[in-house]
């Protein structure tokens, strides 16, 4: 079955206007929603997205607010529940019952949206996160989204940046793709793809807190679950995963040995085949 092509989608959740692409799947079998990391784009997903439609998923992924070609978000909400509200808006509109695969910030989204019933899920993927997080792994992110506020004075230092964060990863010989995660302001220079006002989380609740809320949401999940880690990530350790997956009834674990928290750019063949692996197990819809 040949790769779907993108096909653009956009809605609008709580007047903020999102953007993502839809590659249906020729026999379909189900959706898939791909929801990123925090900091990235729905082109993270591209790869993985043409794989599950050439096995009968459909697949739809999307610019989270203030990221991407979705807009910035007026009012400078980017709480986890106006991303919750996103999802739900989308599910609603496409009316399906789909698999929600989510990254870092996405898989937080997704345990909320599932575990607290705003959102019917047909099975869930957990990429690289877990309720309680590392601390460490958490600032090293923080830090890298938070340095060069004045952006970039070409891709070379884009590409020198990145390489930085992820060193196990190999220097793109193009930088043509990083296009999609900058772009160039009035000023000249590169700035990163999304809102900086993403990083002022302003009223959010505590990180224990939050933590206790993510817990009891994935206490109250019960659709089949996949919990995605990579072998050489910083930010979930052994004893995150093993709660979580003490938390959520017969959920289950892989690992990609040579990723670290963006597995699906890390090592993306690995990711697709397990991924595909679960996924041809679910119940017929």
């Amino acid at each position: 079955m040949p790769a779907a092509a993108a096909e653009p989608l956009e809605f609008i959740s709580a007047g903020v206007r999102i953007r993502g692409d839809r590659f249906a799947a020729e026999d379909e079998v189900g959706v898939a929603l791909l929801l990123h990391g925090g900091g990235q784009t729905r082109h993270s997903w591209r790869s993985t997205a043409r794989v599950l439609s050439t096995h009968g998923w459909t697949s739809v992924t999307l610019d989270a607010r203030g990221h991407g070609d979705s807009a910035w978000a007026a009012d400078g909400d980017y709480s986890m529940d106006a991303f919750v509200g996103d999802v739900s808006t989308l599910v609603d509109a496409l009316g399906v019952t789909p698999v929600l695969i989510g990254a870092s910030l996405g898989g937080l989204a997704s345990m909320i949206a599932v575990g607290e019933g705003r959102v019917q899920a047909r099975a869930m993927v957990l990429v690289d996160v877990v309720p309680r997080l590392e601390q460490a792994g958490v600032d090293r992110i923080m830090t890298f989204m938070r340095s060069h506020p004045d952006g970039f004075a070409s891709l070379e230092e884009v590409a020198d940046a990145v390489a930085s964060y992820n060193p196990h990863r190999p220097r793109p010989a193009n930088l043509e793709g990083l296009k999609k995660n900058v772009r160039r302001r009035a000023d000249g220079r590169w700035h990163w793809h999304w809102d900086p006002e993403f990083l002022n989380f302003g009223d959010e609740p505590s990180r224990a807190q939050g933590e206790e809320r993510l817990a009891r949401a994935a206490g109250r999940v019960r659709v089949p679950t996949l919990v995605m880690r990579g072998g050489e990530s910083d930010v979930v350790s052994d004893a995150g995963a093993t709660e979580l997956l003490d938390l959520i009834p017969g959920s289950r674990q892989a690992a990609v040995a040579k990723a670290g928290h963006m597995i699906a750019g890390d090592d993306n063949s690995v990711f697709a085949r397990e991924l595909l692996g679960f996924l041809a197990e679910l119940p017929a819809d």
